[in-house]
């Protein structure tokens, strides 16, 4: 009996609590430049997968999802435009329901040209922040919702590179974006010197 409650009940417990973790964050390397500066190649991220439980993605999220083109291939990309907008490329420029984005976020402007486009529902466009080195719906493809895995929250390795991912909402009603950084806490709290 006592074997039962002093090995087996803790490893049970630990069991329990490695599920829920898994069952609410992912972890993920980040592999190519596609999202540079935001996002290095190398980093390893930490991934919400509640977020979208009871919300919808956002413009400006920093979402991991299943590839529409390889759903064995996880990608993180920017919701660039929801169900619903109209998204379109031009003169080194994204619009969103013709309004301009403000991208404080971006490497460089793209040098490319996407004709308008509607999202339709329950699918999403997304573009890297490496404008002109990310293979994203500017190739022709949309993102299913449910192939959304999360939102991203936190890069924690390298240990330099420690911190909280910075979302961007975007009004397309007044022209404004704002940077922002998971509300669940702050890391200027709890790493001072990074």
């Amino acid at each position: 009996m006592r074997i039962l409650r002093d090995i087996i009940v803790p490893i049970l417990i630990a069991i329990v609590i490695t599920a829920i973790f898994h069952t609410l964050i992912a972890s993920f390397k980040v592999y190519g430049s596609s999202m540079y500066p935001t996002i290095l190649p190398g980093e390893y991220i930490m991934v919400s997968r509640v977020s979208y439980f009871f919300d919808q993605p956002q413009r400006g999220d920093v979402i991991v999802f299943h590839s529409p083109r390889d759903p064995q291939t996880d990608l993180i990309k920017r919701v660039i435009a929801i169900p619903g907008d109209t998204v379109e490329i031009k003169n080194g420029e994204v619009f969103v329901n013709d309004m301009a984005l403000a991208e404080p976020y971006v490497s460089e402007a793209p040098k490319y040209d996407y004709r308008p486009q509607e999202i339709i529902n329950e699918q999403y466009f997304v573009l890297g922040d490496n404008r002109n080195n990310s293979s994203d719906s500017h190739g022709g493809w949309t993102v299913p919702e449910v192939n959304i895995v999360g939102k991203a929250w936190l890069t924690y390795w390298p240990p330099k590179q420690v911190k909280a991912i910075k979302h961007v909402t975007q009004n397309t009603n007044l022209q404004t974006s704002t940077l922002s950084t998971n509300e669940l806490f702050s890391l200027d709290l709890l790493c001072p010197t990074m």
